[in-house]
């Protein structure tokens, strides 16, 4: 072979493996999308793997589980290993940034989260941030694991509550409630609640910032509990600290691409869009396509957004609407997601058909 031939053959071999390695998903996020849509899904990790329950075993306190780098790390990999998804996100849980404050956090089976209620803010006194940052740190040290372990090809993807969904759980003191606790500290303590706002967005930044420096590709800021809100309220509470919030993050130097998914607003998504602006949105399972074509912006990667429950139910409802979806955003930046996570008793072989079709999708631009 001569020395042109082996140079051809090398660039060829070179280029085939810089396609193989690239980041499909965070050139999607970052306005740069393939003919390929990527996919990736909410709780992908999590009971409906039989490795997955196996795993929770061996540490039957949730929050320990949680600050365990080697369980982390294998829960955050395990649903990378089996579907091959293009986005691993980071194996932790909201309410960690509250138990790093000083509020006690835990798990009950069948009931859910329990915490340490605020009743008054004259009551918390919070970690400062060093104490929060300490608590943290296995879920940082997680974070790093989970990159060095990652084929470059899979996009990591660290996260946090939004500063009015974990203020939510401080309040109500639990999970499965009305909300209505902390609606009414909206109008009755107004101050009190802008100030567990800001504690919790202090906490949140630093949180962030830090899992972007141990090798986050990206970041999601989950907004779980944006429904049932006034138009003003969801201003105040929700789209305002929101924007605040990506505010402190870009002025502390981290650039990694901000997805944010704010469950439950409904008409006032475009606004939300419009004020945070965020690098991707995540649209629950209401979204209606024809809506969000004409109101967000096409400089705003989509993600999402298969209801759980067909894919739970499988067959032609959730072949249907997964081609909907994908055929609905075909020319515009997309992330296949659900709009919710997935339900604990959904098939595997359900996962794998949804992976398969949208792998299967092609779009041109």
């Amino acid at each position: 072979m001569d020395i042109e031939t082996k140079t051809n053959l090398w660039k060829t071999t070179r280029k085939s493996k810089m396609q193989k390695d690239r980041k499909i998903l965070l050139e999607t996020l970052q306005g740069k999308p393939s003919n390929r849509v990527p996919i990736w899904m909410m709780r992908q990790a999590g009971r409906h793997l039989p490795e997955y329950r196996e795993l929770r075993a061996r540490s039957p306190n949730f929050i320990d589980f949680c600050y365990s780098p080697s369980l982390a790390t294998e829960a955050t990999l395990q649903p990378i290993r089996r579907y091959e998804m293009d986005g691993a996100i980071l194996f932790a849980d909201i309410l960690l940034v509250l138990d790093a404050l000083g509020l006690k956090v835990r798990f009950e089976p069948r009931i859910g989260p329990i915490i340490d209620r605020i009743e008054e803010m004259s009551s918390f006194s919070p970690k400062n941030s060093s104490a929060v940052t300490s608590r943290l740190s296995p879920v940082i040290e997680t974070v790093a694991r989970v990159k060095d372990k990652l084929e470059p090809k899979t996009t990591l993807i660290g996260f946090a509550g939004a500063p009015w969904t974990v203020a939510i759980y401080a309040i109500e003191g639990q999970g499965k409630t009305d909300k209505s606790l902390a609606r009414l500290w909206a109008y009755k303590k107004s101050e009190e609640l802008k100030a567990l706002l800001d504690v919790i967005m202090e906490a949140t930044v630093g949180y962030l910032e830090d899992q972007a420096n141990a090798g986050a590709d990206a970041l999601m800021l989950f907004e779980s509990w944006a429904s049932e809100l006034t138009p003003g309220l969801i201003q105040t509470l929700v789209i305002s600290p929101t924007k605040k919030l990506i505010g402190m993050l870009r002025d502390r130097g981290v650039t990694q691409p901000l997805i944010c998914f704010p469950r439950g607003a409904g008409v006032m998504l475009p606004k939300y869009v419009k004020d945070t602006q965020p690098d991707g949105v995540g649209l629950d399972t209401m979204s209606d396509p024809k809506f969000v074509e004409q109101s967000i912006d096409h400089q705003i990667c989509l993600q999402g957004h298969l209801d759980p429950l067909a894919l739970l139910s499988g067959g032609e409802q959730m072949q249907e609407g997964i081609e909907t979806i994908l055929q609905s955003y075909k020319h515009r930046a997309h992330i296949f997601n659900l709009g919710h996570g997935v339900i604990p008793q959904t098939p595997i072989a359900h996962v794998e058909e949804t992976v398969r079709k949208v792998r299967e999708f092609e779009r041109k631009f």
